[in-house]
């Protein structure tokens, strides 16, 4: 593998890190299966591209697309807390709305960004090539998304939300007001996966609406990934993890689709994602069963 793909592997684990840390926030500490992530990652893009390509500042888009991506999880958790529907249906209603939304809000299936200023143009140094300086922007903004999340979650606000996922019973019976904290915890988690579209959106030179298709799958490939890399229950190192377990997805996808001997294509993409989470799943079990033999 080239280093230019090297890199490019490296930049967009980092930027599905960031689904990754919001997938861990529903789907592990909130135990909330949401699928609202493949309709809030493309919202992010497109918010992000709309407003850049019209001529606001890259800094404003930009929080306008995690504050889209916290409004999209915000509605979800609604539709579950107070109309009471099933989480996963909740979450597969808001995915369904976000793509008419999303075609609302791009004003056509993809919205361009050729020659706009983006934050990786005003922010890349002169002496530093463009596909140098994205991944180290990006290494820098993941490492302050975890720094955030690390010191809220160990927050009261934070470990109330943990304990809602964890058990909303005994939760509700300390005083916590579980119903709030899913909406909170909702709203942090796709503001996430919003950011990451945006993200996303300027360094690919726009956004499409497809943009989104797979997008919880491959943040659940990280997750698990990562837990199977670095298993621990403390939220230091489950965050350290799942930016591990994205960044060590990609660069399998990027080696398995460059290879000249396997001769996977991209077409092959999903067929690579579904076999490389089957072996994440399965390494867990069979370490079981060789601690269970040894014993």
């Amino acid at each position: 593998m080239s280093l230019f793909s090297l890199l490019g592997a490296v930049e967009i684990g980092l930027i599905f890190s960031l689904v990754a840390l919001g997938v861990y926030i529903s789907f592990r500490l909130l135990r909330f299966p949401d699928l609202t992530v493949d309709g809030s990652f493309p919202l992010g893009g497109a918010v992000c591209a709309i407003l850049i390509s019209t001529g606001t500042n890259p800094w404003l888009a930009t929080l306008a697309a995690t504050a889209a991506g916290a409004v999209a999880g915000l509605i979800t958790g609604w539709l579950n807390v107070k109309l009471k529907i099933m989480d996963l249906l909740a979450s597969i209603l808001m995915m369904i709305a976000l793509y008419s939304v999303n075609l609302r809000v791009m004003g056509g299936p993809n919205v361009p960004l050729i020659n706009d200023p983006t934050l990786f143009t005003i922010l890349q140094p002169e002496s530093i090539p463009d596909y140098v300086a994205r991944p180290m922007i990006l290494f820098v903004v993941v490492v302050l998304a975890k720094l955030v999340l690390d010191w809220f979650f160990a927050t009261e606000r934070g470990l109330a939300i943990r304990a809602t996922g964890s058990n909303a019973r005994m939760a509700r019976a300390q005083g916590v007001n579980t119903g709030a904290m899913v909406l909170l915890g909702m709203a942090i988690s796709n503001a996430l996966v919003g950011l990451a579209g945006a993200l996303f959106a300027q360094t690919q030179g726009g956004s499409d609406i497809s943009m989104g298709i797979g997008t919880i799958v491959i943040g659940l490939a990280a997750v698990i990934v990562g837990e199977s890399i670095l298993p621990s229950r403390r939220i230091v190192y489950a965050t350290l993890a799942v930016i591990v377990g994205a960044i060590v997805y990609r660069f399998f996808i990027a080696a398995a689709l460059n290879s000249d001997f396997i001769g996977l294509k991209a077409q092959d993409l999903n067929l690579v994602t579904a076999a490389l989470v089957t072996v994440a799943l399965v390494i867990p079990q069979l370490k079981r069963k060789l601690s269970n033999r040894r014993a």
